[in-house]
C-alpha cells in the first residue's frame, strides 16, 4: 500500500495468518491488534458495496500530503473489520476528517493525544448495529468497533500520523484505538443532532469531534434535572483542564447525557439550546485560579476577558454553540464530558447510502 500514490500496489505475502500479521507489524500498518489481511477480493467486495471507482478520489490529506482513494479507505476498512455495509459510514467519516476544520494533521500529531470519536445519527445506526445504548463507549459491538478503527488506521497509514514519528501524543488514549457510537435517538427526549442541523429524520449522518479526554460523572441523588445539570458544570470548574486556556482558538467539548439524566433536565423545562446556554453561562473559572498554572503559557482567550483582573471569569467555551449536547447510553444516571483539543472543530458528512 503506497498512500502516496493513487492506485494502491500489490504486494505478496505468505498465506499464513502469523506471516501475514508480522508483515503488517513490520510494515508499520497496524495499531498493535491484528488486522484482516487486505486480500484483492475483500477490498473489491467493500468497494462493490459502495458503487464507485476505487480511484475515486476524495481530496488529499496532511501530513503526509497523500491523495485519498476509495481505495485506500477501503483497505484500511477491510483491516479493521468492517463488514461492506459499514463502508459508507467509514467513507463519511473521513469525509469529515478530512474538512479543514478537524484539523487532521495538528489534532492527531498534538501531544494531547486526542482521539477521534465518530458519532452516528439517523436510521443507519440501527441498520448496522451501532450501540448508542449501554456501554455504547465500550466493546462488544463490532460496528462501533471496526468503524471507529478503520478511521484510525486511515490517520496512520494514509495520513501518515504514525506514534513516535508524526504523532507525538505524551500519553495518547485507549480511544486512539476506536471510538464510535451513535446517539440513543429512540430515548431521547430532543430531536436528534442530524434534525437539529436540519436533515431529515431518515437522513443519517456523522460527526467526527478530536476528543482529548473522557470525564463519567455520576448523579444519582439530585432529584431535579437543574440539580443535574448544575452537578455536571461544577465537575468541570477544576484546574489543569486545557480547555479553560483554548477558548481564543475554539476549542469545543462535548455533553453526553445518559436517557435518564436528559429526560430529568428536559422534565425541569430545558432544550439542548438551553443546557448549551447553562454550561457556557455557568462553567465558569476565576482568572485566579488560572493564573499562573496548567496551560497558562500558552494561553489564548477571547479579548473581551480583561487578564488584569483576578476575578475576570473565564468561560470553558468560547459560545455555547461550541458544546455539543448528545443523548447516549443506558440506565444507571452516569453522563460524560467529552473535552476537545484545542485548535479542531467537530465536522459533520451525510452519509451517502450505495
Amino acid at each position: 500500500m503506497n498512500p502516496l500514490s493513487i492506485q494502491s500496489r500489490r504486494v505478496e505475502v505468505s498465506a499464513d495468518f502469523g506471516a501475514v500479521q508480522d508483515y503488517y507489524e513490520q510494515q508499520g500498518w497496524t495499531d498493535g491488534l491484528p488486522v484482516v489481511p487486505a486480500t484483492e477480493d475483500l477490498v473489491r467486495k467493500m468497494l462493490l458495496y459502495y458503487g464507485q471507482d476505487p480511484s475515486t478520489s476524495l481530496g488529499v490529506v496532511q501530513p503526509r500530503n497523500a491523495v485519498v482513494t476509495l481505495e485506500k479507505v477501503a483497505i484500511n476498512a477491510v483491516m479493521a473489520g468492517c463488514k461492506p455495509e459499514h463502508f459508507p459510514v467509514v467513507v463519511a467519516a473521513v469525509k469529515a476528517a478530512m474538512q479543514p476544520g478537524f484539523n487532521i494533521a495538528g489534532v492527531q500529531a498534538t501531544t494531547g493525544g486526542a482521539a477521534p470519536a465518530v458519532i452516528v445519527n439517523g436510521p443507519i445506526a440501527g441498520e448496522l448495529g451501532i450501540n448508542g445504548d449501554s456501554g455504547c463507549f465500550g466493546p462488544g459491538y463490532r460496528a462501533n468497533a471496526s468503524i471507529g478503527r478503520a478511521l484510525r488506521l486511515f490517520v496512520r497509514n494514509v495520513a501518515g500520523l504514525v506514534p513516535g514519528e508524526m504523532d507525538k501524543a505524551t500519553l495518547a488514549l485507549p480511544a486512539r484505538y476506536t471510538f464510535c457510537f451513535s446517539e440513543n435517538e429512540a430515548r431521547s427526549p430532543w430531536e436528534p443532532r442530524h434534525v437539529e442541523l436540519g436533515l431529515d429524520p431518515s437522513a443519517s449522518m456523522v460527526t467526527v469531534m478530536g476528543v482529548r479526554g473522557m470525564y463519567v460523572i455520576m448523579e444519582s441523588t439530585s432529584p431535579t434535572g437543574i440539580q443535574v445539570l448544575r452537578t455536571l458544570v461544577s465537575s468541570i470548574r477544576t484546574t489543569g483542564f486545557s480547555n479553560y486556556y483554548q477558548t481564543g482558538t475554539g476549542a469545543q467539548m462535548a455533553l453526553v447525557l445518559c436517557p435518564e439524566h436528559a429526560a430529568e433536565i428536559h422534565a425541569s423545562g430545558l432544550s439542548k439550546q438551553d443546557v448549551r446556554e447553562y454550561v457556557f453561562q455557568n462553567a465558569r473559572m476565576p482568572l485566579r485560579r488560572l493564573e499562573g498554572i496548567a496551560h497558562y503559557g500558552n494561553r489564548n482567550w477571547p479579548r473581551w476577558i480583561d487578564e488584569t483582573d483576578p476575578d475576570a471569569m473565564v468561560p470553558i467555551l468560547s459560545s455555547a454553540d461550541d458544546l455539543l449536547v448528545v443523548v447516549a447510553g443506558g440506565d444507571g444516571r452516569h453522563s460524560a464530558w467529552l473535552a476537545g483539543w484545542g485548535v479542531t472543530r467537530m465536522t459533520t458528512q451525510i452519509v451517502e447510502k450505495p
